[in-house]
């Protein structure tokens, strides 16, 4: 016995001999109803029948491409992306009236034939032939899946969509010879179910489940018959037949398709006319696409973590097949976003900043000890409009990020906790003048030195004239005396604290290599939020540092299967020791409760920080932490254009900016409002003898280094605890030092042969 279809009739075998027949007759059928021309159907059967056995014997169907998912730790929704809107539902939950209108105006004899409509390609070949044209077409709903297969995998590829519509004899033999291996392997109710997902309906959704939430914003399952007619209506014409445009139009297609559904016995004649006087009915939802769609102000967050994706060899060898998965789409992609967390930053800011203000303001938060990034956020919201931007200001360049900006003081703890693993003892005591040039030679990791010029000395001072040492680390420290840190820099040469700064993973935002210059030690390498929140967090951990890390995990789904994939994972590795850790903690423990910035503090909870403000007051900054939190705000312009002096931020008035007063009330908002509910822990801590014996009344400030009155001799690009125990002085003074035009980024200025700043190497 000849072989059946699952669904009866001629096996494919037969079916496509008589059709190839049929075409003979006709003048090659094949091609010739989607063409204008008789003269066009000039194909001779030989040619058709080689033609159709040299296609290969299974059509690869892609997988359908759907939207993805990303949800934050708890698994709320931040943002949908896709480069096709469409969710897959199987064909018990599509409505069986968008079943019937489908086939009734599609295809209305889908049960009755194969793949192939031999009635109706006569009618339609008689009927274009007398008019000359394209009157009629005669492609099965079959036909139409496999076009559609071959638009799927396509892509955005506008010359390969082009390719696989194209009127070909070629293109509509292979169509044949698809749909007839379809029909034999799928049967009738999985080919409808895979047609109605894979079909195009018009402003952006694809398949029938976006469709009804796009136009009705209900389910596919819910759909009435009115509804239905007007969805397999657009099919035909998506922009021609468009509701939301047209109307009018819109209606008379939905009609025609009532009117056919009441021809075949779909539905009665009256519910035909009954349905035929109901209004549209549209409840538009718009496509709600991409990152500037997040919820919880979190659109850079969702950026970074498609950054991720996209650059992670993790998820594909090549950027190409990384761009392949994630177009695909069809992902779940729970993030490490603390919802709380990016609560309390988005509101700390909009608190603080304006969005239309100047300047501008970045936060980001991470969990010690595991790498998560909790929050990130900024004044600028994520989009195109006036005030708004498309570039994070917390991540480094490479990930969609700025060219970063100068941290200042803040990356001072950094080169004590160098000198402190290359065992510095922690009340170490330096001159530390009010002003001197660089020390010179200094030691570089390449063997050689860094030289000052003798003829023209890159030189820096201190806040005010009233610093001057000795001073030991604790006292240094607090009142972050330049002076002191540059001794110290040059004592223990730059390469440790190079080699401290990589362990902790900080980096210039724009890639660029950290260059061996000993003004490193005052902040003059531009970081992003992100990496200095995420150094902070190596002091909060004991020491430990771990790679920064977004997502949590990722399943795919692909057709009606589900897998998990592979995910980026932090490594973690011990920067310094615990005892280095520890000292640090002591160094910069609890003064945002005491001194400059204790518009920072967070009560009761123990915590630590640094202030910094860089000369020009381009920018300022406010880097913190608790055992369990750490995070980083910077303030400043982006383009580097505005200095922050007689400026208004956030409706209020500032003579000169600075990191206490600004950057640090936004962390510690932003703090309180992140760990609210969590646990309070405690630092190890240890005890750092004084190493000046300096005369309590001199106005050089306790043992603590700090005051409970707003003091005296400032941190600016310093550590916020606060100084002078006479209380005299302002509070907050300008930046203490003038570094030399192209000296931050190591231009040889002196003549010599080297590419230290203004010096030269020896």
């Amino acid at each position: 016995m000849p072989k059946k279809r699952s669904g009866g009739g001629l096996s494919p075998t037969q079916q496509a001999a008589k059709f190839l027949g049929v075409s003979v007759l006709a003048g090659a059928v094949l091609a010739g109803i989607a063409l204008p021309a008789v003269g066009a159907l000039g194909l001779a059967a030989k040619g058709s029948v080689e033609s159709f056995d040299e296609l290969p014997a299974n059509m690869k169907t892609p997988p359908l491409s759907q939207r993805t998912t990303i949800l934050d730790a708890d698994g709320g929704q931040i943002a949908t992306v896709y480069s096709r809107d469409r969710t897959v539902v199987p064909l018990k939950d599509v409505s069986p009236y968008m079943q019937k209108a489908i086939v009734a105006i599609e295809d209305s004899r889908f049960y009755q034939h194969g793949a192939v409509d031999l009635k109706g390609v006569l009618r339609a070949l008689n009927k274009n032939a007398r008019s000359g044209e394209v009157a009629q077409g005669a492609s099965t709903l079959t036909q139409q899946y496999v076009k559609n297969v071959f638009v799927e995998e396509a892509g955005d590829d506008p010359t390969k969509v082009a390719q696989a519509t194209q009127q070909t004899i070629g293109r509509k033999i292979r169509e044949l010879k698809y749909a007839l291996q379809v029909e034999e392997e799928l049967g009738k109710k999985k080919i409808l179910e895979n047609y109605l997902n894979i079909t195009f309906f018009g402003q952006q959704a694809y398949g029938v489940e976006a469709a009804a939430q796009r136009y009705f914003s209900k389910s596919a399952k819910d759909l009435n018959v009115q509804e239905a007619a007007l969805l397999a209506g657009i099919v035909q014409s998506p922009s021609r037949y468009d509701p939301v445009n047209d109307e009018a139009e819109a209606i008379k297609r939905r009609n025609i398709v009532l009117r056919r559904m009441a021809d075949v016995g779909d539905i009665s004649r009256a519910q035909a006319a009954e349905a035929m006087k109901a209004p549209l009915g549209l409840k538009v939802s718009k496509p709600r696409n991409g990152c500037i769609t997040a919820a919880k102000g979190a659109g850079f967050f969702c950026d970074y973590v498609r950054e991720v994706f996209l650059n992670d060899p993790v998820f594909g060898k090549t950027k190409e097949e990384r761009a392949k998965v994630w177009n695909q789409g069809g992902l779940t992609i729970r993030t490490t976003m603390d919802p709380q967390a990016q609560d309390a930053a988005q509101k700390s800011i909009k608190d603080h900043v304006y969005k239309s203000d100047e300047v501008a303001t970045a936060a980001s938060l991470v969990q010690p000890g595991t790498g998560k990034i909790l929050a990130m956020g900024q004044s600028r919201p994520y989009g195109f409009k006036k005030n708004e931007t498309q570039i994070n200001l917390s991540v480094d360049q490479s990930m969609g990020g700025g060219m970063g900006y100068q941290p200042g003081s803040t990356f001072k703890p950094i080169v004590a906790a160098a000198a402190l693993e290359d065992g510095m003892p922690a009340n170490k005591v330096y001159s530390s003048p009010y002003q001197m040039a660089y020390p010179s030679p200094v030691s570089v990791c390449d063997g050689k030195r860094w030289v000052n010029d003798p003829d023209d000395p890159a030189k820096l001072e201190n806040e005010n004239e009233s610093e001057v040492g000795p001073y030991d680390m604790k006292e240094a420290t607090a009142k972050s005396v330049n002076t002191y840190y540059v001794q110290m820099i040059s004592d223990i040469g730059i390469c440790p604290v190079t080699t401290m700064a990589k362990k902790m993973g900080v980096v210039r935002a724009d890639g660029d290599k950290m260059p061996q210059v000993p003004s490193i030690a005052l902040g003059t390498q531009e970081m992003s939020p992100l990496t200095m929140a995420n150094a902070y967090a190596t002091f909060a951990s004991r020491g430990m540092h771990c790679t920064p890390v977004a997502i949590e995990s990722v399943t795919q789904r692909v057709g009606d299967q589900t897998k998990s994939l592979q995910v980026p994972k932090s490594t973690c590795s011990r920067a310094m020791s615990e005892k280095t850790a520890d000292t640090i903690n002591a160094l910069l423990r609890g003064v945002v409760e005491d001194g400059t910035g204790k518009k920072a503090g967070l009560g009761s909870r123990p915590s630590a920080g640094k202030t910094g403000t860089t000369d020009e007051r381009y920018a300022a900054w406010f880097v913190g932490y608790t055992p369990n939190m750490a995070g980083a705000v910077w303030v400043g312009d982006p383009a580097h254009k505005r200095k922050m002096t007689n400026i208004t931020i956030g409706g209020r008035s500032y003579g000169k900016v600075f990191g206490g007063e600004v950057p640090g009330p936004i962390w510690g908002d932003m703090m309180n409002g992140a760990l609210e509910g969590k646990p309070v822990e405690n630092f190890n801590t240890v005890h750092i003898p004084d190493g000046v014996d300096r005369d309590r009344g001199d106005g050089n400030g306790d043992d603590e280094g700090r005051d409970d009155g707003d003091n005296g001799n400032g941190l600016i690009g310093g550590l916020v605890g606060g100084n002078n125990g006479g209380g005299g002085g302002d509070p907050f003074p300008t930046p203490s030092f003038s570094i030399p035009e192209g000296f931050f980024r190591g231009q040889d200025n002196g003549g010599g042969n080297g590419n230290g700043n203004g010096g030269r190497f020896g």
